[in-house]
């Protein structure tokens, strides 16, 4: 006999997965845009957690050491 249980089971796992994902959405939406408009990188890290990088950061260079002349 073909039980629903899975199949049912399976569907409210799925619905979950979306509201939780629908949530996240709603809660960083306007961080996001913020980030989106600077032209920064957006990396989700968890629920509600976001990683906000701007790349020009990475263009920065390190100052060469300055060399002291002893007198």
């Amino acid at each position: 006999m073909y039980s629903q249980g899975t199949k049912g089971l399976s569907r409210i796992k799925t619905r979950i997965q979306e509201l939780i994902a629908w949530a996240d959405r709603e809660i960083c939406m306007e961080p996001d845009e913020f980030a989106f408009r600077r032209g920064w990188t957006v990396a989700r890290t968890g629920f509600g957690a976001r990683r906000y990088r701007d790349p020009r950061f990475d263009q920065l260079k390190v100052p060469s050491r300055i060399v002291e002349e002893v007198s």
